[in-house]
């Protein structure tokens, strides 16, 4: 019998490699699953973070635009106010008057009248000051 299995052995003797090659793939195969399941999850993650990182930059790109364009026209309208209106005629005085901008600049007769007022009284004292030697 052992004969018989030496002579056996002797014709598929390279059936023993395989064999042991075969069972060793198994059993590699089988220990590395948790870590290809680790790697696969680890690249998911990977390329969630990617794809809210993009959209964090793209949101911070689009405040920064934003804000750049409130600046921009909160400075326009701050050179705007500062500007001087040049009005050549009284018509155009009159016109420019009758709009909602020009009620706010334009005064009517009645407040010009007591600024003038207003300064004539406040000169007026410098004035007799000045006439009675400074007493």
């Amino acid at each position: 019998m052992i004969r018989a299995g030496l002579a056996l052995l002797g014709r598929v003797w390279w059936l023993v490699p395989m064999m042991a090659l075969a069972a060793g793939w198994l059993w590699s195969d089988r220990s590395h699953a948790d870590t290809r399941l680790t790697l696969a999850n680890e690249r998911l993650v990977r390329v969630q973070d990617a794809a809210d990182a993009e959209a964090a930059k793209l949101k911070a790109e689009r405040d920064g635009a934003e804000r750049v364009a409130v600046a921009t026209a909160t400075y326009a309208d701050r050179l705007a106010s500062r500007a001087p209106i040049i009005l050549e005629s009284t018509k155009m005085v009159e016109k420019y008057a009758q709009t909602d901008a020009g009620r706010v600049r334009c005064r009517d007769a009645d407040r010009v009248r007591s600024i003038d007022m207003l300064d004539a009284a406040l000169a007026a004292p410098a004035d007799a000051a000045a006439s009675t030697g400074g007493r």
